[in-house]
């Protein structure tokens, strides 16, 4: 039997939302997947966002060392803290994960590759780290994830380091780990267009679900 057509194909929409303060982001995630059912067409959103930590559902806040001027936000995806800011690619990732056939760790999987594949594009060697998710070059972590699943359907998603001030990272315990190193793809000889990385990796992703993908 043959492919379906691109046409046939069921649509993933990529939001392009530039940069936006962290919290309303959020909270306008947790409506969309609370006001969506069964046809609800599946949404990725690019973002950048200004300073912020954000420190995960069950997150210990002894891992925020010294947030100085930067406000911590406590939100409801997995994981410990993170720190956004400019020049970081942003990918929330509202997918209902029944409907794909997909379970919690298989998107997980899905959102590491993704990112791997995009460095491999770049002569880039990431790995991942089975006690951490999340993307690793040479032991330094280049991207962050966490999620949050109800009723099958997830939300967040992956925030990439593409080319912005790490000092911040140096006053958390990125993701809950002591002296954990960061990196960043401009660093690396990888790309230094936050947006062109996010749409990079929306494709990607849509593509691991077998969507099309226009851009709106």
């Amino acid at each position: 039997m043959s492919a379906p057509a691109a046409s046939a194909l069921p649509t993933v929409r990529i939001r392009r939302l530039g940069r936006r303060p962290y919290e309303p982001v959020w909270r306008a995630m947790q409506r969309f997947t609370d006001a969506r059912g069964p046809a609800t067409p599946d949404e990725i959103w690019c973002v950048e966002h200004p300073p912020v930590y954000t420190l995960g559902l069950a997150g210990r806040e002894a891992h925020v060392l010294d947030p100085g001027a930067i406000p911590v936000v406590r939100c409801d995806r997995g994981g410990q803290v993170t720190y956004h800011g400019p020049g970081q690619a942003v990918v929330y990732t509202l997918v209902d994960l029944r409907r794909a056939g997909l379970g919690p760790r298989a998107w997980v999987t899905a959102l590491e590759q993704a990112v791997i594949d995009l460095l491999a594009g770049h002569g880039i060697a990431g790995a991942r780290d089975p006690g951490a998710p999340g993307v690793y070059v040479g032991g330094a972590k280049v991207a962050a994830l966490g999620l949050r699943v109800r009723r099958g359907c997830a939300y967040h998603g992956l925030a990439v380091n593409v080319a912005m001030d790490l000092a911040p990272f140096a006053r958390i315990d990125p993701c809950g780990r002591p002296g954990q190193p960061v990196t960043q793809l401009a660093d690396l000889g990888g790309p230094s267009d936050p947006e062109a990385v996010a749409l990079d990796l929306a494709a990607r992703l849509a593509a691991a679900l077998h969507r099309r993908a226009p851009v709106v």
